[in-house]
């Protein structure tokens, strides 16, 4: 990496730099909010409806002072919530519908405004079409300013608020019944999002910004179910997301800053969805093969158990052909699991034959107990047919934990007898 980028020696450099990287840490901790309220088309939205609030802002002041123009950005991106929220409770229109119709309305005429103001001859109304599509060069000492004050507001107010905000995004209708002010609330946290949006506009442009509030929240989500730990994330996200897009950008200039900095916050997006522990998909992945793994051993175990148990000592071996008969799987996928059973000393060959050691003994009688109680649960509590019992059985017998084994044996004072007569084996009887 570039040794003056990464020393931030230069003063434009640094001024882009840590201006992108707060914006993208500020809109990310206000898009877990959204992400979590379900709301992600709202910042869509948002993003399209600032633009009327710039262009009437500059066309009223004359000057495109970013006090002016986020003023103006901010105002414009109220009305448009107040209008979304009109719609959806007022009329029969759908909430989605809601959203799509005020970004196009809003959006129509802002592009409108800025096409007049283009067509003024004022010189000074140049910029003003970056609202669109982003320029983070542009960032100057004076937004820099302007930018960490209002994300210091904005960070403030959430930690301010924090429990409120967290109670109406996870379960409004318990804050209506503790007597928290959901509608004032919902209308601050609303507020908080246009200001995010109207701060990150200048960087990403309002056609991107919705995925600077969503992209980072989201990937954060698979990494942790804690709020706290998830707003971490999604500011370091969306900081890394900022600095190596404009690390790109500064590279090669002809790059967009907002474009490569919404592609490296997608591509952080795309990694934790893919490799994230227990929720990513290749985790997802390994805890089904896992899981498919362990059913097909513990049902090789129940069946040289069985086997075993229609002979003189339930350890007699028995031959990967009789198990093909009984089990009508084929001998390759029995041999598989079989030395999968030998790796864990669960059984024993010799000259092809198969017979359980002592801990498989016990895994197997574990097993065959565990189905047929299941399948007396079933018939005296759920009053089920004895021949409706076998599969769910065949399902529940490989995830039913000690704990609620011996539950079913208290509860069924150690029954002896499955429906079909069959015997219920228990820790100690002879085989």
């Amino acid at each position: 990496m570039n040794l003056e980028y990464l020393l931030l020696t230069d003063p434009t450099v640094r001024n882009v730099v840590i201006g992108t990287m707060l914006i993208a840490g500020c809109s990310a901790i206000v898009g877990c909010f959204t992400f979590l309220r379900k709301r992600a088309l709202i910042g869509d939205a948002l993003s399209h409806s600032i633009l009327p609030g710039v262009c009437l802002s500059y066309m009223i002041f004359h000057d495109k002072s970013p006090v002016y123009l986020l003023v103006g950005a901010m105002i414009s991106g109220w009305i448009s919530l107040l209008s979304i929220d009109y719609i959806i409770t007022k009329t029969k229109i759908k909430a989605d519908s809601a959203i799509g119709l005020n970004l196009s309305i809003f959006f129509g005429f802002g592009i409108l405004l800025l096409t007049s103001i283009q067509h003024t001859g004022d010189g000074n109304q140049s910029g003003l079409d970056k609202f669109l599509f982003g320029k983070a060069a542009a960032i100057v000492q004076g937004d820099l300013n302007t930018f960490s004050i209002l994300a210091i507001l904005i960070i403030s107010i959430v930690v301010l608020f924090y429990k409120e905000f967290k109670l109406i995004s996870f379960d409004i209708n318990f804050a209506r019944t503790m007597g928290i002010p959901v509608r004032w609330l919902e209308f601050l946290l609303s507020s908080l999002t246009v200001a995010a949006v109207a701060i990150g506009i200048q960087t990403v442009g309002m056609v991107l910004m919705a995925a600077m509030l969503i992209t980072p929240a989201s990937a954060a989500r698979f990494w942790t179910y804690n709020l706290i730990r998830m707003f971490m994330l999604a500011s370091l996200f969306g900081a890394i997301s900022a600095y190596l897009g404009t690390y790109v950008s500064y590279v090669y200039p002809s790059m967009p800053t907002g474009p490569w900095i919404v592609l490296v916050a997608s591509m952080i997006a795309i990694f934790s969805l893919i490799f994230a522990p227990k929720t990513g998909l290749l985790s997802k992945y390994l805890i089904k093969r896992s899981l498919k793994l362990k059913i097909a051993e513990d049902n090789m175990l129940k069946l040289l158990y069985k086997l075993g148990t229609k002979k003189e000592n339930v350890k007699n071996p028995t031959s990967i052909r009789e198990m093909v008969q009984v089990k009508d799987t084929p001998a390759s996928v029995i041999s598989t699991g079989l030395e999968r059973l030998r790796k864990k000393k669960l059984v024993v060959s010799v000259n092809d034959q198969w017979s359980l050691t002592d801990n498989g003994v016990a895994s197997g009688m574990r097993l065959v107990k565990i189905h047929r109680l299941w399948e007396v649960y079933l018939t005296r509590y759920l009053h089920l047919a004895s021949d409706h019992v076998h599969d769910s059985a065949e399902t529940i017998e490989h995830i039913i934990t000690p704990e609620l084994e011996q539950k079913l044996e208290e509860m069924m004072n150690f029954p002896q007898l499955d429906p079909h007569n069959q015997s219920i084996p228990y820790k100690g009887q002879q085989q």
